[in-house]
């Protein structure tokens, strides 16, 4: 299990073990793991998991069941909380990484954040990221770290993704309910049986769980990014990753790799909309290759603007077939769906182009 760039996901559950402000009960361990890896020449970005839980003895509340303003309150001066906590550690200089769903929606900011973990990197800085809990909202939030961890990854070209958490990996069963539970030492490909197994959090603090560990791993693996979950409670899991040895599940790196840009537009830009497709739609695009025409539409959902990301549903079984970039806005294509390429300038008195939705701005699943 060489990697040369890895990411490293630690957990609320490790950085804040008693939910009443940072611990290095395990973030000592997990800090001189990274040491000797960056000794022995690898890359590594880490992002933490915390702000909120380092923050909870900071910010008055009566109930367990926070606002989401409280927790925005939480999360900022825990945040300042968590990077003291692991910058005391290293000898290095650590960095601030704070984003947002639309920061890695955009595809400029996306290039940006590359970019600026790369000099980080070659500068010897540690980069550590986390959401930007303060100003998200609803609709651009990524919502757990465990996924945020796997669009990193994307993000910075790593090889390696290690998601830290307080559980040894996938079993077949619920392990602390189920004695006869068997740790999953290897997946090769995730199916709905894989999801089946995942349970929820115990933690009330926790937004991830078995289930979002799952997701970020479909996300990583389909970009070349071999994944492990492992327990980060256990310092002997450390020894073990230094001597290549698997000490919990690995999630094995599909070899056929989806560009970049189109492993971006399925993972990372939400979709605003939806476009239901005829039988022959569906054929040209699952077959041959094709574009999205606008002959070739049934229905639309929702409202969305030209230029924004919208899923593609197959009219029979009410499945998403792909995903693409609308050239056309919901109104527009209201009136040209179902009609010839040739009639949209007389109808709209306008043109974006013959196709809706351009093989390069679409990816197939």
């Amino acid at each position: 299990m060489n990697f040369n760039r890895a990411v490293i996901k630690v957990g609320s559950a490790l950085v804040a073990p008693t939910q009443e402000g940072c611990s290095g009960k395990y973030t000592l361990a997990i800090a001189q793991f990274i040491t000797k890896c960056q000794q022995q020449g690898k890359e590594i970005i880490l992002v933490s998991s915390g702000g909120v839980a380092a923050g909870r003895s900071l910010i008055h509340h009566g109930s367990p069941e926070l606002s989401v303003s409280t927790r925005k309150a939480m999360s900022s001066v825990g945040q300042m909380q968590m990077m003291a906590n692991w910058q005391r550690f290293f000898d290095i200089p650590c960095s601030q990484i704070l984003i947002t769903q639309h920061d890695l929606e955009d595809r400029k900011r996306f290039i940006s954040i590359k970019k600026t973990i790369e000099i980080q990197l070659a500068n010897g800085v540690l980069p550590i990221v986390n959401e930007n809990d303060t100003v998200s909202s609803a609709d651009s939030t990524v919502g757990d770290n465990d996924n945020l961890a796997a669009l990193v990854a994307q993000v910075c070209d790593a090889d390696s993704l290690f998601i830290l958490s307080d559980i040894d990996g996938v079993f077949t069963k619920d392990p602390k309910v189920n004695d006869d539970a068997v740790l999953i030492p290897e997946i090769a490909k995730i199916t709905d049986e894989i999801y089946a197994m995942a349970g929820t959090s115990r933690n009330h603090m926790a937004t991830g769980g078995m289930k979002t560990k799952i997701e970020a791993a479909e996300k990583a693996v389909e970009h070349g990014i071999n994944t492990y979950i492992i327990n980060g409670t256990k310092s002997e899991v450390f020894t073990s990753l230094l001597n290549k040895v698997n000490p919990g599940t690995r999630f094995i790196a599909d070899k056929n790799i989806i560009t970049a840009k189109k492993h971006w537009l399925k993972h990372t830009r939400k979709s605003q909309g939806k476009i239901i497709l005829d039988s022959g739609a569906v054929n040209a695009l699952l077959n041959k290759g094709a574009s999205l025409l606008p002959a070739g539409i049934k229905a639309i959902e929702n409202t969305f603007k030209a230029g924004e990301s919208v899923d593609l549903i197959d009219h029979q079984s009410n499945r998403i077939i792909g995903k693409g970039i609308c050239l056309y806005g919901h109104h527009d294509l209201r009136r040209i769906m179902g009609k010839h390429s040739d009639d949209i300038v007389t109808i709209l008195g306008h043109n974006h182009g013959a196709v809706v939705v351009h093989r390069d701005d679409m990816v197939i699943w």
